[in-house]
This record gives C-alpha cells, sequence and structure tokens, in this order.
C-alpha cells in the first residue's frame, strides 16, 4: 500500500497532530472510511503535513 498525503502543509506539529487525531477519531461521521494509520511528517523546508493509509 501507498501514503496519501493530505494537500495542506502546517506551520506547526500542533496542526497536523489535530488534522491527524480528527482523521482517526472523526471520518466515520462524514461516511469516509477510517484510515489503517496515520502519520505526522516533516517536510524538507520545515513544515508539517499528514500522511495516511486506507
Amino acid at each position: 500500500m501507498n501514503w496519501i498525503y493530505w494537500v495542506k502543509l502546517y506551520d506547526s506539529k500542533f496542526q497536523a497532530g489535530c488534522l491527524a487525531k480528527r482523521m482517526e477519531e472523526d471520518w466515520w461521521i462524514y461516511g469516509y472510511e477510517c484510515p489503517t494509520e496515520v502519520e505526522v511528517f516533516r517536510s524538507k523546508k520545515g513544515r508539517f503535513g499528514v500522511r495516511y493509509m486506507v
């Protein structure tokens, strides 16, 4: 399986972590399949992003 990257990068790890936690906990509310693994990563320019596997 390949990682799927969220489109937006964030300035703080906290912001990316909030999105990651929401993906883990709340996606079923919107009718999406919950991801099996969610990870916060740091880009080469120092910003933070979220990637996941379904």
